[in-house]
């Protein structure tokens, strides 16, 4: 009777080459994403030692220009509470009154702002109850949401790790990134929830409530503005309070139906003309689920003004309703009117990335580079494509990079160790890797440092070494599906056919993606006689891995073993 692999006392059991985080965590837990910088002001605060003091509501608008937030708040609240006669200014368009009400409203919105652009956190409602759906049946290439649609370009599982819905994963960690799109509500609830990668039954139950309390510690007296109170037709037809207003809304109370009202009563006094109304209101549709009103919404603002912001939540909602190839149309169509913009040439690259064109998504990350030479997630991204194409010493020159741009993470220290230890420079790996543990800010972060730890222990022939550091793995992450599988392997090695069988049905179900766990259980089952789990398991790995030559010479043999009897 033959059996698969070599002559050996595990034939077909094998370590991964890179399973999982090695580079998942390419680049910290830095969230792709733009925030507001901060702005400098050219007034000071009082004029100390001159016995002048600045008027209140300059003070507080300067104190709004260095992002002093709470300052410029109770600095408005105490101006709202003056008696009405002491604030008339008959000079003005508004009293002070309306200028302090506006100056709080916009500080307590950006306390808890953040940019819809990037940050984007789809929930499991969204991506399994979809009725958005374009074809049940995608053309390979079109879609992001089957995997193996990549036109040959991908790597293989063999040699970079995949993220449940199949795509490699990617050099930075975006909210988009930290889990695949599960195929079964099944796997979707088996998703590990942990503090980094847990996502939530729908995006309103995410991200927008956890603003959303946010925004209520920011008011410990109750809320600033009571909006079941407010004539929303009066604040419309005043321009400049109502976009305060509607941001105020939108970000702060997270309440999306009066915002959206407010911002039809207002494009509606401006005659439809006016471009930032309609893009809120699209922004409102988007939030609300209406893709296609969004759609008609940020088309109109582009006929108007052409925004690069626009583009972006265009493209945004293409990428929602799982049209890439449209999103990069439309990204193209906006380099020929913005030549040379960052943000458009990244989003290409991201969605060559997902669509598992990676030598593509390379081109245009080396193109981000050329206009922003200090773009952590273009170089971040080069460098997991270098490393993982079996070229550590030019991954190793980028992730220099990143640290002379004053990167100082976990992350960044693990990689710097893998591609040492890959590139033979024995001297520096085991240092990275402690200052890499030593950065840790929690315990998945650890899990992956000791993961990266016992590879290497593997690597110098130091079983022992590497059986404690992928025990130590499971110590700070008991979800961790690779460590599962690599201590099988170790077990198998001593003998210990149970413990083994245990492990690797265990990294199975937790990591039903990967075909390491599958084929090995396989390979196992097979060796002690248990043809039909054998057969079943590597039809699984199968499944995971198409083009892997050893499941298929396995399920031949076994398939030659049934015919026989």
């Amino acid at each position: 009777v033959q059996r698969a692999g070599p002559a050996s006392p595990w034939r077909g059991l094998f370590f991964p080459k890179q399973l999982g985080p090695p580079p998942r965590a390419l680049l910290g837990r830095q969230r792709a994403g733009r925030r507001r910088g901060p702005s400098r002001s050219r007034c000071g605060g009082p004029a100390g030692g001159m016995g002048l003091e600045m008027e209140p509501l300059f003070q507080a608008w300067s104190y709004f220009r260095r992002r002093k937030f709470r300052e410029c708040s109770d600095l408005c609240s105490q101006l709202l509470e003056r008696p009405p006669g002491e604030q008339e200014q008959p000079d003005s368009e508004y009293t002070v009154f309306q200028a302090a009400w506006s100056l709080k409203t916009r500080a307590l919105t950006e306390m808890v702002y953040v940019d819809e652009i990037d940050l984007d956190e789809e929930g499991i409602a969204e991506m399994i109850l979809d009725e958005n759906a374009i074809a049940q049946v995608a053309r390979p290439g079109t879609s992001l949401k089957l995997p193996g649609t990549s036109q040959g370009a991908g790597p293989s599982p063999a040699v970079r790790p995949v993220t449940q819905s199949g795509r490699p994963i990617t050099g930075f960690v975006r909210p988009s990134t930290q889990s695949g799109r599960p195929s079964t509500m099944e796997q979707a609830l088996k998703t590990p929830r942990t503090g980094l990668t847990a996502r939530p039954i729908t995006s309103a139950s995410g991200r927008c409530v956890r603003l959303a309390t946010a925004s209520m510690l920011t008011n410990p007296d109750g809320p600033f503005i009571n909006l079941s109170r407010l004539n929303l037709a009066k604040y419309a037809q005043k321009p400049k309070l109502a976009k305060a207003l509607f941001e105020y809304i939108f970000h702060h109370e997270n309440d999306i139906k009066n915002a959206l009202d407010l911002a039809a009563l207002a494009t509606e006094h401006a005659q439809f003309k006016d471009w930032w109304w309609k893009v809120q209101i699209g922004k409102c549709y988007y939030r609300l689920g209406l893709y296609r009103e969004a759609e008609k919404q940020f088309k109109s603002a582009l006929k108007q003004q052409d925004m690069v912001d626009t583009i972006l939540y265009l493209a945004k909602v293409y990428l929602r309703l799982d049209q890439p190839v449209t999103a990069l149309n439309l990204f193209k169509q906006g380099l020929e009117r913005f030549p040379g913009e960052v943000t458009l040439i990244c989003g290409i690259a991201r969605i060559y990335e997902e669509m598992n064109n990676i030598s593509s998504a390379a081109e245009y990350y080396k193109d981000v580079l050329k206009q922003d030479n200090t773009h952590v997630e273009a170089i971040a991204c080069i460098g997991s494509n270098h490393f993982y194409s079996d070229q550590p010493e030019i991954a190793l020159r980028f992730y220099r990079r990143l640290l002379q741009m004053g990167v100082y993470n976990c992350q960044l220290f693990n990689n710097l160790g893998l591609c040492c230890f890959y590139a033979q420079q024995y001297d520096m790996t085991l240092s990275s890797f402690e200052r890499a543990l030593f950065l840790a800010e929690n315990e998945e972060e650890a899990a992956d440092v000791w993961y990266n730890l016992g590879h290497v222990a593997v690597g110098i022939g130091d079983l022992n070494l590497a059986y404690q550091c992928f025990k130590l793995t499971l110590v700070n992450n008991n979800d961790y599906a690779e460590a599962y599988n690599n201590l099988a392997v170790l077990e198998m090695r001593k003998g210990h056919i149970e413990q083994a069988r245990a492990l690797l049905q265990t990294a199975s179900s937790l990591a039903p993606h990967m075909y390491e766990p599958h084929f090995n259980f396989a390979v196992l089952s097979e060796k002690v006689g248990d043809l039909q789990r054998s057969y079943t398991a590597a039809q699984k790995s199968e499944a995971a891995f198409p083009g892997h030559v050893d499941t298929q010479e396995l399920i031949k043999q076994l398939k030659q073993h049934f015919a026989m009897l």
